[in-house]
């Protein structure tokens, strides 16, 4: 079930994107280990899933796999995603994607970051990201909005707790000058980051739904014991979490003028029934 909560978006006009460019890029960090992806297909697939659009609607740039990144700017907005890569490891092309949201933050580009895309967003703009001193954080747990803090117009009538799929070892500990925690974890004290009026960012992972995420639990159980964690009572609470979900939707509306269609919805349903089926046999 979705739920939705009242917002008022910008009325400004929308900048335009180059001409025979989509409004949207997507800037894809990682793939999936074979045994999640042969479950629940690649991560650019979770996400236009998960926003509800076409393809023809979205730039994906591999960038771990080495592809370049266009202009900043060329797009009305961008995502990047998360990744099974370390922030820390300073990777070239990281290092290069870093450099390049720097030049998009400088020109006041809508950035989104989701996991590792949250981290590098950090370390790009002047923060310290590392290895959390808690060990990993992983299962569908509740986030709660950081009490005090300014109203925030992207999380306008979020409520003030709600459930996320997360899955991290690393985090940033220290924010960049000027940026400020908006919602923590019990594990985590920056959930949700805002670094500028268009730049923004998640630990959490809206694209995930719970098939998605009770498949890593799976692909990781043995390593989750060998830290003490307990994957079948992770695996029982697992469920649905609608408000990350709105809010990578209503970033992407704001900011790159898409929402979500019933033909794409439609196939993200058949796709998540298709990866169900798959997940449910692997748990076998």
């Amino acid at each position: 079930m979705m739920i939705m909560f009242l917002y008022s978006a910008d009325s400004s006009p929308l900048p335009p994107s180059s001409v025979g460019t989509p409004p949207l890029l997507l800037i894809q960090a990682g793939t999936p280990p074979e045994d999640i992806r042969a479950i629940t297909g690649d991560l650019s697939q979770w996400f236009l899933a998960a926003i509800g659009c076409t393809p023809q609607n979205v730039e994906i740039v591999k960038v771990y796999a080495g592809a370049p990144l266009p202009e900043p700017g060329r797009h009305r907005a961008a995502v990047i995603t998360g990744s099974w890569s370390m922030v820390t490891d300073q990777l070239p092309w990281s290092e290069t994607t870093a450099q390049w949201i720097r030049q998009a933050v400088a020109r006041d580009m809508p950035l989104l970051g989701v996991c590792y895309g949250h981290q590098l967003m950090a370390h790009a703009l002047g923060g310290t990201v590392g290895y959390h001193a808690g060990g990993r954080e992983m299962g569908s747990l509740e986030v709660e909005q950081i009490t005090g803090a300014e109203p925030d117009p992207w999380l306008a009538g979020c409520p003030p707790r709600f459930q996320a799929h997360l899955t991290h070892l690393q985090t940033i500990l220290r924010l960049p000058v000027g940026a400020k925690a908006l919602a923590r974890s019990d594990h985590d004290s920056h959930q949700v980051v805002r670094y500028t009026p268009t730049a923004v960012s998640m630990q959490f992972h809206p694209e995930f739904t719970p098939e998605i995420m009770a498949t890593c639990i799976h692909a990781r159980a043995d390593v989750l014991r060998s830290e003490g964690l307990d994957p079948r009572a992770m695996l029982q609470s697992v469920g649905t979490t609608p408000v990350p979900l709105e809010l990578l939707r209503r970033f992407v509306a704001s900011h790159a003028g898409l929402a979500p269609t019933g033909k794409a919805m439609a196939s993200a349903h058949a796709a998540a029934a298709h990866h169900h089926e798959h997940a449910q046999g692997a748990a076998t």
